[in-house]
């Protein structure tokens, strides 16, 4: 194992050393803000239904109480250390309109334009033997793909990932969609009857699935073949086949069990592939696990840009559109499109509401962050990155 990991390191050193005057440039610096304000300037707080945030809030703390004071929150330094989260943590109980107002002090987010959008927990069948209709593998990690934080070689590119394989002395880019769709040596943890509905499954990240012998569970995500991502509604636009105006996610499914002499090779043009591990079912009113290690709530969980943003932290969301969102919210998830100091990815849920919210939500919107008293006394009225 020694041996393998030595490999390993020398291949990604030199591909980021050999390769230096093709090395990707880091991205272009994000301007970004807080500035404090007060609970009033919150839209419809008065009136916002907050349990679900206090037990999503919890459900945090329970992960940071198992880390040493000194640990990083993360993102862009803001949130400080655990330390800092301690004494919130600690009095997290009773009212929640309450405990938050007493307990920490809002600021809004400035930086590009705001953008939120929904993701939900799908289900799939399965059957653990390739038959009938089940032909679709649904596939563990591979025991061939590195994953490289490049930030720990190149300090510039903190945040950033990429994904491949060794060859030889070498980092090179994994299979894509179409190549493990023909032949791959990842492990195969079940058949699905429906490559539509596991493509879908893929985009969430995560879902449920229904064994054919009654038995049931979750696969969370385990990694993904490092290629990009590329949203197929833009591929349909491109062709015709659907507008901007009607484009969804209902829209686009519905295109692909219609065309299914087309529909494996539109979805092929999405290289991006993820892998799975299978879990317990656990609480099904709960969501699988996200980045943070808890176990997503309906409403009340966000996935951020951790480049940005601490996961653990409550945000406040005021999202417009034809379905308007407004509430608190804990960042507990991250995802590869969610890029910006004011974009977040509500979790829905489960089940045919939780799909159609998930599924009709892109919408512009503010957000408001909200840090324990005495961080916030030690950040100031505002603050700005770079």
């Amino acid at each position: 194992m020694r041996a393998v990991r030595f490999l390993i390191l020398a291949a990604v050193i030199g591909a980021l050393s050999g390769c230096a005057s093709q090395a990707p440039k880091p991205p272009a610096p994000e301007s970004w803000s807080m500035t404090r304000v007060s609970f009033d300037a919150l839209p419809g707080w008065d009136g916002a239904a907050l349990e679900a945030a206090l037990q999503s809030f919890r459900r945090s703390c329970a992960v940071l109480a198992a880390k040493p004071d000194s640990a990083a929150m993360g993102g862009a330094g803001y949130a400080g250390t655990v330390a800092d989260w301690r004494s919130v943590c600690a009095g997290a109980s009773g009212g929640a309109k309450t405990f938050f107002q007493s307990n920490f002090t809002p600021f809004a987010l400035t930086g590009g334009a705001g953008l939120f959008t929904g993701y939900y927990e799908p289900e799939i069948r399965g059957n653990r033997t390739r038959q009938g209709a089940y032909q679709t593998p649904v596939h563990g990690l591979p025991p061939d793909l590195v994953r490289v934080d490049i930030g720990q070689f190149i300090p510039k590119l903190k945040g950033e990932r990429v994904s491949g394989r060794v060859s030889g002395h070498a980092l090179v880019p994994y299979a894509n969609r179409a190549q493990i769709n023909t032949a791959s040596d990842a492990p195969v943890l079940f058949y699905t009857d429906d490559p539509v509905a596991f493509f879908f499954l893929q985009i969430q990240g995560s879902g449920r699935i229904v064994f054919d012998d009654g038995g049931s569970a979750r696969i969370g995500y385990a990694g993904e073949n490092g290629r990009p991502y590329t949203a197929i509604g833009r591929t349909l636009i491109a062709e015709g086949a659907l507008t901007r105006e009607t484009v969804s996610l209902q829209t686009i499914r519905a295109w692909l069990l219609a065309n299914p002499a087309r529909a494996r090779s539109v979805m092929e043009g999405n290289e991006s592939y993820i892998f799975f591990e299978e879990k317990p079912l656990g609480d099904t009113a709960l969501g699988s696990t996200g980045s943070l290690g808890v176990a997503l709530t309906p409403g009340a969980s966000l996935a951020v840009d951790p480049r940005i943003h601490a996961l653990g932290a409550p945000f406040y969301l005021d999202a417009g559109g034809p379905d308007p969102m407004r509430g608190l919210l804990v960042a507990q998830d991250i995802g590869g499109a969610i890029r910006g100091a004011v974009r977040g990815d509500i979790f829905f849920g489960f089940g045919a509401e939780a799909e159609r919210r998930a599924g009709a939500m892109k919408a512009p919107g503010r957000l408001y962050l909200l840090l324990p008293n005495a961080l916030a006394e030690k950040t100031g009225a505002s603050r700005s990155w770079p």
